[in-house]
């Protein structure tokens, strides 16, 4: 097992452990003020008109990946100039910070048992924690719900596809997935502000997820079968609704998710206050049922486990050959 491998597989074991500390300051937060300041920039220097915010949006995209590269690159490369010990504890430590899964598990339980043991109003608040929509008006359906569709979006975005970038060229790739994919949380909306701006990052991260994406789903299915759930209608649902978002890539393991649970997913929601038209996902075939938050996030740690397990045992094949 190669260096790399070895930091992921730690960096992993460390997530599941610790998650990511509040007290501890995160990478991805220097990587949203990096954004923040490249955008006000992106402002001053390029005109504002249909085609110079759509300039501007590219600059902020090569400046943001360019500098989430080569700052984890510069620490390597400094930190294995002076031990070759230091330089694998902070490679494990970027790998742990690339990776989400136990903090993915905290916030949605979290609001599994606010929707348990609280009330609907300490229930909109733990769930307007993890997702974009509007949260005040939300009835116990739709918070469980909003849960559920964070935990199996999040799968990919937030565990596998990290994982297939780390796989791939360790922890500074996984830096500008992470990149990528912060840029088109903050700044990647069709709305009248980032129209234009937010192209750039929004079709960047719709590229970056589009291969981690459905073999997360595949992987997911898989999880279902070994969970004992409605894998065939996961596949059933996967196959049809799939495209069912705004996004190309964000129903793909949601689509499995509301299949497996024989639930139905996504549909019209606020945002910013303003009603958005979006089609459903999966078949109304169960009542959904707070216990689907926990069944949801035992899929993502399933398929979290499996791939990275796949693309541990992918590398070594590929070093032995």
């Amino acid at each position: 097992m190669n260096e790399i491998t070895l930091c992921i597989l730690i960096g992993f074991l460390i997530d599941l452990i610790l998650g990511d500390p509040y007290n501890i300051p995160h990478p991805v937060v220097l990587i949203g003020k990096t954004i923040n300041l490249c955008e006000k920039t992106a402002l001053k220097l390029f005109p504002n008109t249909d085609k110079g915010m759509f300039f501007g949006g590219v600059f902020i995209c090569v400046a943001v990946m360019a500098l989430s590269m080569a700052v984890p690159a510069a620490i390597l490369y400094f930190f294995g100039k002076i031990n070759q010990y230091l330089h694998f504890a902070s490679e494990c430590i970027m790998c742990w910070q690339i990776i989400a899964v136990k903090s993915l598990k905290k916030e949605s339980m979290n609001v599994y048992n606010e929707l348990e043991n609280g009330t609907i109003d300490s229930a909109r608040k733990a769930v307007s924690r993890i997702v974009g929509r509007d949260t005040q008006s939300l009835t116990d359906e739709g918070v469980t719900k909003a849960a559920v569709e964070t935990v199996a979006e999040n799968t990919s975005d937030g565990i596998t596809a990290p994982l297939f970038y780390m796989l791939i060229g360790g922890p500074v790739l996984g830096f500008l997935y992470k990149a990528v994919n912060t840029m088109d949380s903050m700044i990647g909306y069709k709305n009248e502000k980032y129209m234009f701006l937010g192209r750039a990052a929004a079709k960047t991260d719709d590229l970056f997820n589009f291969i981690p994406a459905r073999l997360s789903a595949f992987f997911m299915i898989f999880s279902a079968f070994l969970l004992k759930y409605d894998y065939k209608n996961g596949y059933k649902i996967f196959k049809r609704d799939r495209f069912n978002h705004k996004s190309p890539n964000s129903a793909q393991t949601e689509s499995v998710c509301a299949g497996a649970l024989d639930i139905m997913l996504a549909g019209d929601a606020w945002y910013f206050g303003k009603l958005v038209k979006k089609p459903t996902i999966g078949d109304d075939i169960k009542k959904i049922q707070h216990s689907d938050i926990i069944k949801a996030n035992k899929m993502m740690m399933l398929t979290s486990v499996m791939f990275l397990a796949a693309g541990i045992l992918l590398r070594l094949a590929v070093s032995l050959i």
